[in-house]
């Protein structure tokens, strides 16, 4: 031991270092690639960014998602105390070991290995024992990693227990890192254990140093306990890269590229591949996706499809065929990674771009008004293709309209063409940019000052996809709401109970919550919530965007959801979709 403490090494630290030597190879690389594929306009926006506020904003992101795991915590409690306790009580044992190496050992900073095993290598002294409140810290946040990682344990057998149904099947790289990483910290525990007579100690090693010496010599068991620390260290951050594990590096430059506003343009590769590795395969999106009720579907919820993603299995396409794009996984992902939009990146690089096209779209029928001067109070409706299914939905609509004497034109009554939503789904974003030109122009000459949609879908790829200048877009709950507010309408209460469902598109999509409930709170007696409501609304089932869903799979995911909501016994379901 004399000889460790003079030169500061011993044999067990080699599994640690090589594996940490091919841990930064294997990160540089990554990163390397990662930069590459970047295009000239996204690698300035990173620049940028890093020289700005962004870079404060950055620092605070990755503090509080990947060390707090705030956004977890606000789900669940427990997962995210979890979560905290193991990232952010391990970091601060490797702080504390680098402020503990500067200040007692400092010709020994550099040393890759030192921090990690400093309770081994220093001996007690008096400069060592002034810094008891760092042995306390050293003591204190280990046990809070131990107590995370006990969680962690009881986790993967009793899931239900921790607010999770389903957790994720494990890889053989997950599972590899996943036992190597219930061990580390329980080893450090027993090693500093061992060690706390000669280099120190706090309330919990220094306690475990005294009982075990009633029973054994410490000593005796020190190095090979060391050497044990050191292996479960080496086959860890050997096994990261090949396992869920690898978001712990991966998250931080997500977190920089996604502030610079860099989107993934391709389901892999450049920015996708630093949203694919990022996911920490947490499964707290398969009790979310709408796909979960059906069994044999589950192993096409988000976290199997970025699996495939990331192993470039040709199944991946299969999986994004399925997805309904609620976007409920990407709401909770506590990563926030986009799913959706690698799945419909995905969809856009098998679409065929010659199976349909719509260049015939040449005349377009005159609706009248075509004055040169826009008029604001005119409104021209477009109904789209899911409500011209539901007529009775435009023509309730147009009463309401015409008993507040609003001037109306209806755009598509000879059934027009699609708003290009599920064709962009589908990936056929040159089909859908060609219906996008005639339904603009048809708007312009309209010279209506507002286009009022009763479907949330057009409503969504209106906002985010048309360009019509001054021309408000707004979805028929907010108009309504407009029309109560100006007293051209009078809603009378009907003595009923009700319960409203957020349409996906129309809530999540696009952040219309309150003007729809409004209006039911002045039509009804008591407006209940649903305990999956708003952000964590429930997909009804009926999205274009999935075209490998049966009819009876959609139906098992309607009634689902029609039981959750009908869980408070209202009089009525309302819905805005």
């Amino acid at each position: 031991m004399r000889e460790r403490v003079i030169f500061g090494y011993d044999h067990f630290v080699i599994p640690f270092v090589l594996a940490v030597i091919f841990l930064i190879f294997y990160l540089s690389v990554g990163l390397f690639k990662i930069i590459l594929k970047l295009n000239p306009g996204e690698k300035r926006a990173l620049v940028k960014s890093l020289f700005s506020v962004q870079l404060f904003k950055s620092i605070r992101d990755i503090f509080l998602d990947v060390l707090i795991h705030i956004k977890i915590f606000r789900r669940n409690a427990l997962l995210g105390y979890m979560h905290f306790s193991i990232a952010f009580g391990w970091f601060m044992l490797i702080l504390i070991g680098h402020i503990e190496v500067v200040l007692y050992t400092p010709h020994r900073n550099g040393l890759i290995y030192y921090p990690v095993f400093f309770r081994f290598f220093v001996m007690k002294t008096n400069d060592t024992l002034s810094g008891a409140l760092l042995f306390f810290l050293m003591d204190f946040f280990l046990l809070i990693v131990l107590s995370g990682v006990a969680l962690a344990i009881y986790k993967r057998f009793r899931s239900v227990k921790l607010g999770m149904k389903r957790t994720t099947r494990l890889s053989t790289g997950d599972k590899l890192a996943l036992w190597s990483l219930w061990l580390i910290f329980p080893l450090r525990l027993l090693a500093e254990s061992f060690t706390a007579e000669i280099s120190g100690g706090s309330f919990l090693t220094s306690s475990i140093n005294s009982l075990f010496g009633v029973f054994i010599n410490n000593q005796d068991f020190m190095l090979p306990v060391w050497w044990a620390y050191s292996i479960s260290l080496s086959v860890f951050i050997f096994a990261l890269p090949f396992s869920r594990y690898m978001h712990i590096p991966t998250e931080v430059l997500l977190i920089f590229l996604r502030n610079a506003g860099i989107r993934a343009s391709s389901s892999i590769g450049g920015y996708a591949n630093s949203e694919i590795y990022s996911c920490s395969s947490c499964g707290i999106c398969i009790d979310a996706c709408p796909m979960s009720v059906i069994d044999n579907r589950v192993k096409f919820t988000t976290v199997y499809l970025i699996r495939k993603l990331r192993s470039k299995d040709a199944a991946a396409k299969e999986a994004s065929e399925y997805c309904l794009m609620c976007g409920k996984c990407v709401e909770i992902c506590p990563v926030e990674i986009d799913s959706c939009n690698l799945k419909r990146q995905k969809k856009r690089e098998e679409y065929n771009p010659d199976l349909l096209t719509y260049n015939y779209l040449r005349s377009k029928p005159d609706i009248s008004h075509n004055s040169p001067d826009r008029d604001r109070d005119r409104v021209i409706y477009y109904a789209g293709c899911m409500t011209h299914l539901t007529p009775g939905i435009y023509k309730s609509l147009f009463r309401i309209l015409e008993r507040a004497g609003v001037d109306y034109t209806f755009m598509d009554s000879d059934g027009s063409v699609c708003c290009g939503r599920p064709l962009m789904l589908s990936g056929g974003d040159k089909s859908a940019k060609e219906l996008i030109e005639y339904n603009t122009e048809l708007i312009k000459n309209s010279n209506a000052g507002t286009l009022l949609l009763s479907c949330p879908i057009c409503y969504k790829f209106f906002k985010e996809n048309y360009t019509l200048g001054d021309i408000k877009i707004m979805h028929h709950s907010s108009f309504l709401y407009k029309l109560v507010s100006e007293e051209r309408l009078v809603i009378k209460n009907g003595g009923k109970s009700a319960v409203y469902h957020d349409p996906c598109e129309l809530g999540r999509g696009s952040g219309i919550y309150d003007e729809p409930r409004l209006i039911i709170s002045k039509a009804v007696s008591t407006l209940v919530e649903s305990t999956e409501n708003k952000g964590k609304s429930i997909c009804c089932g009926g999205s274009l965007a999935s075209r490998s869903l049966s009819l009876p799979e959609r139906a098992q995911i309607s009634m689902h959801s029609l039981s959750m909501l009908k869980s408070s016994n209202p009089d009525l379901v309302i819905t805005s979709c």
